[in-house]
């Protein structure tokens, strides 16, 4: 049983986190919070990438007034990012708010961190614990020395304690360094020693590609290791881009259904009969602007590449002009290279609407033997790359002695 499994489960509005529940995708909106339709526009924008949660500041007076707005209007829950002013906590629980974030490195005095629990507890809503390595307790620095995993770790029981003391436990935590090793360290040694549900991110990321990347190392690590109930990519980038990344990471992994394209392309070669870049990117922004759930193929040649991207969905693969249609493998369709791209989103739409065992019944009786024609002319011009027949005699030579 992995971490999510036993975490115990809270309720952000209506999205449950912990507890074996779907690992949820968080962002946070970068406009005036006082600017409520321009932030209400980025929520939404926010949610149609896929984020199931948004995290919205409450700096002041005027952002706790817009949140009053902003929360039953808004298609996902909010959760409200407190700093320094713990009356702006109550404020935003006021607002109507599903969660809130708190910073145990600027929020110190324990009566307020009891008041804020108090009232959270009042109206069921829940507080995430947010650690983080650039705002840690200066006492606890001066402890351990830097923002070692232990610091951050001891940092979020210390906080836990001020809630426990209110009998409050509706907490989900997060230890967030920028340093990729000092993060995941960080979070194993939490996941080993609590039961609640974590947050998980590299804070200070950066833009991409280096945000991305770091990101992804972070967070895919401790999720392949059954840690981590939400996620937020926290990228120097419009916002849309952090809630993108973070759905796409989860249903590459196989934590989310898959509600977008994912797009597979060899890397090209020698080999290829076409410019596999041009294609796979023309093909990457049709099939995106299409919205079609569903893994797709981008391959140079014909030799090898219905067979390699067999386990794709749908795919095309170029040779002698034409392109080869292949549906998990098999070749369906044989088209004009010029055709490629519209008869991959022709038979996309069709597949995603009609299934794989009805366009596989609809295949052309002559694709088959035309794609072996083109496959067997290629490989007689270029030769086999691949030494298939010398290898499998070298094979069978050795297992026969």
């Amino acid at each position: 049983m992995d971490h999510r499994d036993r975490t115990r489960q809270i309720h952000v509005g209506r999205v449950p986190v912990g507890g074996g529940a779907p690992v949820s995708v968080q962002s946070m909106t970068t406009t005036k919070t006082a600017d409520v339709d321009g932030t209400l526009a980025q929520v939404y924008a926010l949610a149609g990438a896929g984020a199931d949660i948004v995290r919205i500041t409450c700096n002041d007076v005027a952002a706790a007034e817009g949140l009053a707005e902003i929360v039953p209007r808004s298609p996902v829950p909010i959760i409200a990012d407190i700093h320094y002013q713990y009356r702006l906590a109550l404020a935003a629980l006021e607002a109507g708010v599903q969660g809130l974030r708190l910073n145990p490195g600027n929020i110190r005095k324990p009566h307020q961190i009891r008041a804020v629990a108090r009232d959270a507890k009042d109206r069921g809503i829940p507080i995430r614990v947010g650690v983080n390595a650039g705002s840690l307790d200066r006492d606890l620095m001066a402890r351990y020395g830097s923002a070692t995993p232990e610091a951050l770790v001891a940092s979020a029981l210390k906080e836990i304690e001020y809630l426990a003391e209110e009998d409050f436990d509706d907490i989900k935590i997060s230890v967030k360094h920028s340093h990729v090793p000092s993060m995941v360290d960080s979070y194993r040694l939490l996941a080993d020693t609590v039961g609640y549900p974590l947050h998980l991110g590299v804070t200070e990321a950066g833009p991409p590609p280096g945000g991305l990347i770091k990101s992804v190392a972070g967070i895919a690590t401790l999720l392949l290791e059954g840690i981590g109930d939400t996620i937020r990519f926290s990228l120097t980038a419009d916002p849309v881009e952090e809630a993108k990344a973070g759905r796409q990471l989860l249903e590459y992994l196989d934590l989310r259904e898959r509600t977008g394209l994912d797009l597979i392309a060899c890397p090209s070669c020698g080999r290829a009969e076409v410019d596999v870049l041009e294609v796979a990117q023309t093909a990457q922004a049709r099939l995106e602007e299409a919205e079609l759930p569903i893994q797709v193929a981008v391959m140079g040649c014909v030799v090898n590449g219905p067979g390699e991207a067999r386990e794709a969905d749908l795919g095309i693969a170029a040779g002698r002009g034409r392109g080869h249609l292949f549906i998990k493998g098999k070749v369906v369709r044989v088209v004009p290279e010029d055709e490629m791209v519209d008869a991959l989103l022709d038979e996309a739409r069709k597949l995603v609407d009609e299934g794989v065992e009805a366009r596989m019944a609809a295949a052309d009786d002559r694709a088959a033997d035309l794609a072996a024609q083109d496959r067997q002319v290629l490989i007689s011009i270029q030769g086999d790359a691949n030494r298939a027949e010398a290898r499998r005699a070298a094979v069978a030579d050795i297992a026969a002695r």
